[in-house]
C-alpha cells in the first residue's frame, strides 16, 4: 500500500474509540474490549477476526514497548486505513510481562495487510514520545476521551514517513568484549541463539566481529580446507590444538575487524537490500559516533515486516 499517511498520530484518535477505565484485567480482555469498541465504530471489521490476529501477535511476543504502555496490533484484510483505539487504566492491566510493570495505556492499532511497514511507524513513534514512566501514569489519569484527545493533540507524536534502521534495531544485543577469551566466545555461543556478535574495546567502541564460522576457521589450518582425505584428523586433533589454549587466546587475535555496518538514520529498506547484496544474516547499526546502538538480524526483520 504505502501510501502517504498524516503525520500526527493524534489525527488517528476519535473519542468513540477511547476507553477510560477499562475493565479487562489481563491482555485478552483489554483486546476484546478494544476491538468490541473499534468494530462498532468502524464498518466492515470482524470482532472475533480482529481479537484473533491481536492475540496471536501478542502470543509471539508481549508488545510492551515502554514502561506502562502497550501497542497490541495486527496487519488485517478489509483495513484500508490505520485504525485506533485507546485503552486506559490507572490501576494497570497484566501483559504477561514481568519485567515491566502493569500497562496503563494501550494503543490497539490496526493496518492494511499489504502494509507492512505502517504499524512499525507508529511502534516508533509511540516509543519515541512515550518512553518516560511519568508520562504515562499522567495520561492514565486523564479521565474522559475529551481530554485524552486534548492531550495527544499537544503532545504532537509525529509518525514517520519511514522507517530508519533505528527503528528495527535490536537495542541490547549480545556484545563481547575484545579482551574475552575464545572459551567466554565458546560459552556464548553454546547458551545462546545467536550466530555473531558484536566485539567491543573497553570504551565500547566497535572493534569487530565474531561468529560461529570464525570459530572454526580459527581453529582449522587453511590447508586442511583443500585435503580430499581427511583421515588424519579424524579424531579432530586441530579442535583439540585449539582448546589447549582457549583461556589463553582472547578475541582480539581472530575476529573480524572489516565489519558491515550501517548509521541508525538510514532508509530501512537499505537493510533488505545489504541482506540480499551481501548475503548476511546481521548488520550492525552504528549511531553518528560510530557507537554501537543495535543489530538488525534477518529473522527478526523478515518476522516484523511480513508478520508482526
Amino acid at each position: 500500500m504505502n501510501e502517504q499517511i498524516n503525520p500526527h498520530f493524534y489525527h488517528f484518535l476519535a473519542e468513540d474509540n477511547i476507553i477510560c477505565g477499562v475493565k479487562g484485567k489481563d491482555s485478552r480482555e483489554l483486546i476484546e474490549e478494544l476491538a468490541t469498541r473499534l468494530c462498532k465504530t468502524t464498518a466492515g471489521l470482524d470482532k472475533n477476526a480482529v481479537v484473533e490476529a491481536v492475540v496471536a501477535r501478542e502470543e509471539v511476543a508481549p508488545t510492551v514497548i515502554a514502561s506502562g504502555l502497550a501497542v497490541p496490533h495486527a496487519r488485517m484484510e478489509g483495513v484500508d486505513k490505520l485504525l485506533v483505539a485507546l485503552g486506559i487504566s490507572r490501576e494497570g492491566v497484566d501483559f504477561n510481562c514481568p519485567e515491566m510493570p502493569p500497562v496503563k495505556v494501550a494503543a490497539m492499532i490496526l493496518t492494511p495487510k499489504d502494509d507492512p511497514g505502517l504499524h512499525l511507524q507508529v511502534l516508533a513513534a509511540l516509543a519515541k514520545d512515550f518512553q518516560n514512566q511519568e508520562v504515562i501514569d499522567g495520561i492514565a489519569e486523564l479521565r474522559t476521551p475529551t481530554e485524552v484527545m486534548d492531550y495527544f493533540d499537544r503532545a504532537d507524536v509525529e509518525i514517520p514517513d519511514y522507517l530508519k534502521a533505528h527503528d528495527l534495531i535490536d537495542p541490547h544485543p549480545l556484545t563481547l568484549q575484545e579482551s574475552d577469551s575464545l572459551n567466554q566466545a565458546i560459552e556464548t555461543f553454546a547458551t545462546n541463539s545467536v550466530d555473531e556478535i558484536p566485539v567491543l574495546d573497553n570504551e565500547g567502541d566497535l572493534r569487530g566481529v565474531i561468529s560461529r564460522e570464525d570459530i572454526l576457521k580459527f581453529s582449522l589450518p587453511e590447508h586442511i580446507l583443500w585435503m580430499d582425505d581427511l583421515t588424519p584428523i579424524y579424531r579432530f586433533q586441530p579442535f583439540a590444538e585449539m582448546l589447549k589454549d582457549d583461556l589463553e587466546t582472547n578475541l582480539a587475535d581472530f575476529m573480524r575487524e572489516e565489519v558491515l555496518t550501517v548509521d541508525e538514520d538510514i532508509p530501512a529498506i537499505q537493510l533488505a537490500k545489504l541482506f540480499m547484496v551481501h548475503k548476511v544474516r546481521q548488520i550492525i547499526v552504528t549511531n553518528n559516533s560510530g557507537k554501537l546502538s543495535g543489530v538488525v538480524n534477518i529473522k527478526d526483520f523478515v518476522s516484523k515486516l511480513f508478520w508482526q
